[in-house]
Order: structure tokens, then C-alpha cells, then sequence
């Protein structure tokens, strides 16, 4: 299989048109680790294997997202949806209504799913859609993988609508921008909550009101006292059973140390100190170190640099080492 330099910024990134070789090769990328700018509906989503922790942690560092944010994953058609996402009696009457199209529901997260956990900031919940663009639907049967795809741009710049957007915010930084034109909506897709009551975590192209007119009911709305928190900002979240302590250069008696760079451990992030590597490993570690720790253990990790990649990492270890309530 390809490997690709996650940290690297000079990459050739290909301009692909979106004819059917074109989107083959896309899928060939994408099945190899890569990252491929596709367009759809909305925006262009920068798309990576779901499955994949490498793959993913190269979105949030091609990004420069700062923190590991649930990630949208795309699918082609609903027997895909079963095998990842829990579908919800609510889920197919939208589906039914909306799906393909700028709609994306955030559901149960089947245990066997497969899933990077970073795509779903290790929640129990899954945010999925079904895009309406043609060469993004080309794609998904192409490459045979679910797709995890935010916007492809860098985080916090405007959302690109054009191939020639993604270029000019991404080039260097991906291998391919698959260019099918203008997106015809350019608004990101409406996200609803369907893990407990109906609830808008984001408005987009699809109306409120033709929502609750499927549902039958209200949707909980962003300002309502019962809606839920955005995930991943409870100060104790992503928690091993363990106690957790940061930035340790050496593991105290009972501790398991998970390493990072020059500092070695029981486990490590990442021996070469790569930040790519280490936020791929992250959720796995945590589990791992938990197993080894044991009933009333302690886990230690190495300092993680507070730059790139390493403030999403610290962000969610500090998360872990929180005081529980």
C-alpha cells in the first residue's frame, strides 16, 4: 500500500476532471491512504477513508483543524447507512424525504462499526449523509469506502464551492481535487440529532419547517435548555477507567507510560515524534494503556507539543485527565 508524508505541505496535489478514469483514479487515492477534494451539493469536502485513523488525522492536519471535531461521513445509499449508524424509525422517514440530498443525521454508532474514532471524537453517536452530486455518488460506488469529508478548506477560511477554492486553500497539502463544477446549493447541509428528542445542531440546506412537517413534532432548537451540548465539551470527557497524568518524562510506580518521540514507554504515540502519527494512535492508546493499567491504575503520558496537531492531543488528554464529578 502507498504512504503518504501526512506532515507534508508540498505535495503535488492533481487537479482530476471528473470523468469516469478521473474518478477511478480518485478512488485509487483515496483506497492508498490519500486525500481527494470531491465536490457535492453543498461545498467540496475534503474526503478520506473513514476507516482509517491515518487517513483521518491527515484531514484534521491537512485542515488545520484544531480540535479532533466529529467528522461528517458520506455514504452512497441506505444498506450502507445500516452498516455503520443505527437507522432510527425518525432516520428513514427522512431519509425517505431527503436523502440524497443536504441533510445530515447524527445517529447511534453500531458497535462493530469500523470507524475511525476519530472521525466520531470517540462518541457513541455518528454524523452521516447521503450526497445528491452525481461525481460524489460516482465516487462513493467507486471506492466502496464510507468517506469522511469536511469542507475542504482550511479551517476557519470560507467554505469553497470551486475546484479552483480548494486550490487555493488546499493545494500542496492533498493529492487530488476531483473538479465537478460549481456546487449548486453552497451552504453546508442541515444537521440534526436523532440520538434522543429531534434536535438542530446546524442549519443548512434543508428547512427547519420541512423537517418538523416529516417529523410530526418541533425540533429542539440551538438556545433550548434541553438541546444537547455540541460533543467533546464536557471538561471530563474521553476518559479511561484509569487516572490519567500529562506531561510525564518518567512513569511513576504503578504507572504506564505512553511515550512520544524521545521520551520511550510501554506504549507510545509516536516514536519518531510525528504528530499525524500520534493523534491516529490516540484513541487507541487510551484504550490500550486502560487494559494495562488495570483496576485503580494510572496511566502517564509524554509531553505533546502544543502546535499542529498537538493541541487537538492535549486538548483531549486534558480531557481525560479531568477531575471526574
Amino acid at each position: 500500500m502507498l504512504k503518504f508524508n501526512a506532515a507534508s505541505q508540498d505535495m503535488q496535489t492533481r487537479l482530476i476532471p471528473a470523468t469516469p478514469d478521473g474518478i477511478d483514479a480518485a478512488a485509487r487515492i483515496l483506497a492508498a491512504g490519500g486525500l481527494v477534494a470531491m465536490p457535492t451539493e453543498t461545498v467540496y469536502g475534503l474526503a478520506g477513508d473513514a476507516r482509517d485513523d491515518r487517513a483521518v488525522a491527515r484531514i484534521f492536519a491537512a485542515k488545520n483543524r484544531p480540535t479532533f471535531n466529529p467528522l461528517i461521513v458520506h455514504l452512497p445509499d441506505l444498506d450502507h447507512v445500516a452498516r455503520y449508524a443505527v437507522l432510527t424509525p425518525q432516520a428513514r422517514a427522512l431519509a425517505a424525504a431527503f436523502w440524497p440530498g443536504p441533510l445530515t443525521l447524527v445517529l447511534p454508532l453500531r458497535p462493530d462499526s469500523g470507524l475511525s474514532p476519530l472521525v466520531t471524537a470517540g462518541n457513541d453517536t455518528v454524523a452521516i449523509r447521503l450526497p445528491a452530486h452525481p461525481v460524489a455518488r460516482a465516487l462513493l460506488r467507486a471506492c466502496g469506502a464510507p468517506l469522511a469529508a469536511p469542507s475542504a478548506n482550511p479551517s476557519g477560511r470560507v467554505s469553497p464551492t470551486r475546484a479552483d477554492h480548494v486550490m487555493a486553500g488546499l493545494a500542496g497539502r492533498i493529492e487530488a481535487v476531483l473538479d465537478g463544477g460549481a456546487c449548486a446549493v453552497g451552504v453546508e447541509s442541515t444537521i440534526l440529532a436523532l440520538d434522543g428528542p429531534p434536535a438542530l445542531l446546524r442549519p443548512g440546506g434543508v428547512a427547519v419547517e420541512d423537517i418538523e412537517a416529516v417529523l410530526g413534532v418541533p425540533l429542539l432548537l440551538p438556545g433550548d435548555p434541553a438541546r444537547p451540548k455540541a460533543p467533546g465539551q464536557l471538561a471530563s470527557h474521553y476518559a479511561p477507567e484509569a487516572r490519567v497524568r500529562l506531561n510525564a518524562g518518567t512513569a511513576a510506580p504503578g504507572e504506564v507510560l505512553v511515550g512520544f518521540g524521545a521520551v520511550p514507554g510501554q506504549l507510545t504515540l509516536s516514536a519518531a515524534g510525528d504528530l499525524v502519527e500520534a493523534a491516529a494512535n490516540l484513541f487507541q492508546m487510551l484504550r490500550e494503556a486502560d487494559l494495562l493499567a488495570g483496576p485503580g491504575g494510572a496511566i502517564a503520558f509524554a509531553p505533546i507539543p502544543e502546535t499542529g496537531l498537538g493541541r487537538a492531543i492535549n486538548d483531549r488528554l486534558r480531557r481525560a485527565a479531568a477531575p471526574r464529578g
